[in-house]
Order: C-alpha cells, then sequence, then structure tokens
C-alpha cells in the first residue's frame, strides 16, 4: 500500500484546512487508517483514526470538536478537516495505514510522506 498526503499549507489561527491521503496499491479499503503529525523537536503523535467501515473512529482529546476524520472508499482516501487551527497544531501530518493495528501509537505499517501544515498566530 502507498499513501499520499496533500493539502497542507500555511494558515491563520483560527482558520481551515482539509488533508487527503490516497492510498494505491493493494486495495486499501479494508485497513484502519490514521493521521499523525509531528513538531520540530517532538516526538510523532497522534491524531485520529478511522476503520475500514468508518463505524470505529478515534480522536486524540486535543483535537476533538476540531478535526474530521472520514473516508471514501470508492476513492481510496482519507480525509482530515482541521478547524479552528491553532499554532501548536504546527507539524508535519502523516497518514497510515494497517490491516490490523489501530492504536495510537506508531506502529502502522504503511506511511506517506508527509505534508507540512504552518498555523500562524
Amino acid at each position: 500500500v502507498q499513501l499520499q498526503a496533500s493539502g497542507g499549507g500555511l494558515v491563520q489561527a483560527g482558520g481551515s484546512l482539509t488533508l487527503s491521503c490516497a492510498a494505491s496499491g493493494r486495495t486499501s479499503n479494508n485497513y484502519v487508517m490514521a493521521w499523525f503529525r509531528q513538531a520540530p523537536g517532538k516526538e510523532r503523535e497522534f491524531v485520529a483514526r478511522i476503520d475500514w467501515n468508518s463505524d470505529n473512529i478515534y480522536y486524540l482529546d486535543s483535537m476533538k470538536g476540531r478535526f474530521t476524520i472520514s473516508r471514501e472508499n470508492a476513492k481510496n482516501t482519507v480525509t482530515l478537516q482541521m478547524n479552528s487551527l491553532k499554532p501548536e497544531d504546527t507539524a508535519v501530518y502523516y497518514c497510515a495505514a494497517d490491516k490490523n493495528y489501530a492504536g495510537l501509537r506508531s506502529l502502522y505499517t504503511y506511511w506517506g510522506q508527509g505534508t507540512q501544515v504552518t498555523v500562524s498566530s
């Protein structure tokens, strides 16, 4: 499975961005998909994950109410809608996939290359 993340950019605090992750290769429709982020000098941090049929969605507490993860299996895409962005949301955002693992650690098998999100104050 190959993952390609896109949609990052520069936005002012309070603004919104939509990140997309396109999957290719082996069908990823039955994979758990997740978003992580890594700020400079910090460890990679879990953001959200969604299971294959969108029945089980989980967010890190600090993202609840601001971020929304969704997927469209017919298009092999996962989207992260980010609203009310804060300067502390500045990071490189990565999408990840795994057939079995659905936890909060960076143990997913497949990773995208990352897309930079910068939120100015």
